[in-house]
């Protein structure tokens, strides 16, 4: 059934594990080959796939760095960077940048957002490695009408050699008329060596009021969320270590008796530890 398989697909397309999309749609390829247009088929799975994970893209000719989100998407596949003053589109399939642009974005909070941008870019590059940011006027009905800005930041770290693969990401809406901010970071880390383990962790930042609403205040809430979100996963992680991860350890083989591990090398399988017979 044509339908049930797209929907697998799109569901494999938009689980992937960070930096492993490529991967993904070889395992995909391999499974379809009775169907080769499966793939073509389902790119609004490729769309949410980039747009929610903040996929990074260079831009072709300046090698900048720009994000991919539904923040600053202006519809028919095209994107633009307030940063940069460019528009460009993008290939959600082959994760591509093309047709670059001059774009200028028009907003009653030009300033703001600029100061924004200026105060974001010094946290991020402070606290991430490659880092990746930028501040946009959230889409309305209105081209030239802002309720809130968008405040988007990704951090990747990929490491297949070593088999793990791990993305940061944190999207903040502030509101200049209510002078509210909220957000949600997300967590996202796998490890595949000998097995699969994956970690995917968010958290809601709800609402909050400032006082002056100034670019600088913003962004100091906005580290002091993230300082005491990493805090928390820290504290999380030894729980973990003493509480759970070691009540899955085995306290003593099924034979009952200990492990003399200094002695391994001349166990045989089967007979010593577990107690059968060999053959």
């Amino acid at each position: 059934m044509p339908s049930d398989n797209a929907a697998a697909v799109s569901a494999f397309i938009e689980g992937a594990p960070p930096g492993e999309l490529a991967e993904v749609i070889a395992d995909i390829q391999k499974l379809t080959v009775n169907e080769p247009k499966l793939l073509a088929s389902v790119t609004p799975a490729f769309q949410k796939y980039n747009e929610d994970q903040l996929w990074t893209v260079k831009l072709p000719g300046s090698g900048q760095n720009v994000l991919i989100s539904p923040y600053n998407a202006l519809g028919d596949g095209k994107y633009y960077d307030i940063e940069t003053q460019k528009s460009f589109a993008f290939d959600h399939q082959i994760q591509k940048a093309s047709d670059v642009q001059p774009y200028t974005h028009d907003s009653e909070y030009s300033d703001l957002i600029s100061s924004l941008l200026k105060s974001f870019s010094t946290h991020a590059t402070e606290h991430y490695p490659s880092a990746t940011y930028t501040v946009c006027p959230t889409p309305t009905s209105s081209p030239t009408t802002t309720t809130t800005i968008a405040l988007l930041l990704v951090s990747n770290k990929y490491s297949p050699a070593n088999f793990w693969n791990g993305r940061y990401r944190s999207t903040y809406l502030f509101a200049p008329a209510s002078s509210t901010l909220s957000g949600t970071i997300h967590v996202d880390v796998h490890y595949y060596e000998d097995g699969n383990v994956r970690l995917t962790t968010t958290k809601k930042v709800p609402e909050m009021k400032l006082e002056a609403g100034s670019a600088a205040e913003v962004v100091r809430r906005i580290a002091g969320v993230e300082r005491a979100y990493q805090e928390e996963l820290n504290r999380g992680f030894g729980r973990l270590s003493e509480g759970e991860f070691k009540g899955l350890r085995r306290q003593l083989p099924v034979t009952r008796q200990k492990v003399e591990w200094e002695k391994i090398g001349g166990y045989r399988l089967g007979q010593d530890i577990g107690g059968g017979r060999s053959r």
